[in-house]
């Protein structure tokens, strides 16, 4: 059972490190133009934003595709 998702990116990742990843790759004022939530655009943080997401799923979704759409799709170039 060791390797039961081995295909899915967000396997093992908390959505805290989703987050903070997101935020260092595109800061606050980017990740607010990229999913327009409150919790990105008005006095922004991990813990506001954590609370704001874990009870909305499709706030949720939006970061977590957009987590897979910048982090977690190989480059066809990358092994070339």
């Amino acid at each position: 059972m060791r390797n039961a998702q081995p295909h899915n990116p967000l396997h093992g990742l908390t959505l805290e490190a989703i987050v903070v990843k997101l935020v260092d790759h595109f800061g606050w004022e980017v990740l607010a133009s990229k999913i327009s939530i409150n919790c990105f655009k008005n006095d922004p943080s991990v813990k506001s934003s954590l609370a704001f997401l874990r009870k909305t799923p499709w706030a949720r979704t939006q970061v977590e595709n957009l987590y897979i759409s910048t982090f977690a799709i190989p480059s066809p170039w990358k092994n070339a």
